[in-house]
């Protein structure tokens, strides 16, 4: 501690000393003026008292209590990795203003408002829409309660990740989350997109041939079907096995099919781009073995798509160990191998003449694919003599260049 004391000089005249230690040093100072030797006991005390507590004095423009706040801030930081300039800069860019804070939930539905409005307008598809609305209904239930801000790129990764998915499942989770973290921010509900963050990854393609059904498990399978109740789902059947209408019961072709599109009279099916997977218009020619079964079960009494028909479907799907797309796969297999045309196998089936090729080719004999096309109701003696379509263009066997 530092003491003022009165002291007589050795002319006379009387000074004010200031007297004590400043870290190990004695100090000894006059001043003329009481006033003057109490402001450097002050200065010399408070010397003091930063020496030991390690506090400093530092010009500054901050007032009081910010300085007090920015000693606590670094008393937080103290032994972590982080500096403060990294968590201001972090909260600046993360942080949204209460304007801008959208609960996720309520992000979702104006998402969902406006993917509806681009499928009014044909710029997606009805499978899209229905395949969109399935993701964000399960992004809700994953992260319930919380903004579109709280999302990050640790929370996505699990969230894409769920249930041991494949690499496939991922992208593909990933993809429409993507689509909807842009829409959230050119709203200004996110700083940044935590998608950017996340990899994706490609996959190389080796897909093998295509499975399918042989000639007598479809007939197995048509017999069962027009025995069970008393045939209401051969349409559905024989619409997915003989003309490979695409069949999933979620966003198939046969869920938008029509009888209307169903002409018996000129041989044809007409997928429409409103009905199409990939949204073009197609034919399929109406094989006279389809025709059969067709008017044994007119459309007018037996609807393609039925109540209860997922139900039934997978009853009978797991009965014969159907997969998502072997009607299908085994119509495209059987029509290569009679008719020997790729090109109007992918006509028919709205595919790519490669795709063709590479998945379809040679897995049937003409044998087998003219057993498959004569498979026909037991109800075929009491309907009219059908008349067989036009002969496909001549054999191409190689896809286009």
């Amino acid at each position: 501690m530092f003491a003022v004391s009165r002291f007589k000089n050795r002319n006379g005249v009387f000074s004010f000393r200031v007297d004590g230690q400043l870290n190990g040093v004695r100090i000894r100072r006059n001043f003329k003026s009481q006033e003057e030797a109490a402001a450097e006991k002050s200065v010399l005390e408070l010397k003091a008292l930063q020496l030991a507590s390690s506090l400093s004095a530092v010009t500054t423009c901050l007032a009081e209590d910010q300085v007090r706040e920015a000693e606590a801030v670094f008393r937080r930081l103290a032994g972590g990795s982080r500096t403060l300039s990294f968590c201001v800069d972090y909260a600046l860019t993360n942080h949204r203003t209460p304007e801008n804070q959208k609960a996720l939930d309520e992000a979702v539905a104006a998402y969902l408002v406006v993917k509806t409005r681009e499928h009014e307008q044909k710029l997606i598809s009805a499978s899209q829409l229905t395949t969109i609305n399935r993701h964000m209904k399960a992004l809700k239930k994953h992260f319930p309660g919380i903004t579109v801000a709280e999302l990050n790129a640790t929370h996505l990764m699990t969230y894409f990740q769920r249930a041991n998915g494949c690499l496939k499942t991922y992208n593909n989770r990933r993809g429409l989350v993507s689509t909807f973290l842009k829409f959230a921010e050119q709203q200004e509900w996110l700083a940044s997109n935590p998608i950017k963050k996340i990899p994706y990854y490609r996959i190389a393609h080796r897909r093998g041939s295509a499975k399918t059904l042989t000639a007598a498990q479809a007939q197995e399978l048509m017999t069962y079907v027009e025995g069970f109740e008393n045939g209401r789902l051969v349409p559905f059947f024989a619409l997915c096995l003989f003309a490979g209408i695409r069949p999933c019961l979620r966003t198939g072709e046969i869920l938008r099919l029509l009888p209307a599109h169903v002409r018996l009279d000129t041989g044809v099916i007409l997928i429409e781009p409103e009905v199409s997977k990939v949204r073009e218009k197609r034919t399929v020619a109406i094989q006279p073995n389809l025709a059969a079964w067709l008017r044994a079960y007119p459309l007018t009494k037996n609807p393609i798509i039925m109540p209860n028909l997922q139900k039934l479907r997978a009853r009978i799907a797991k009965r014969f160990g159907l997969t998502h797309d072997v009607m299908r796969h085994t119509f495209i297999s059987m029509h290569v191998a009679k008719f020997r045309s790729l090109g109007e196998a992918a006509l028919q089936a709205g595919n790519s003449e490669a795709i063709i090729k590479k998945h379809y080719l040679d897995l049937k004999s003409a044998a087998e694919a003219k057993q498959f096309f004569g498979i026909r109701p037991k109800r075929a003696d009491k309907v009219a003599p059908v008349v067989a379509p036009a002969t496909p263009p001549a054999p191409v066997l190689c896809a286009a260049a």
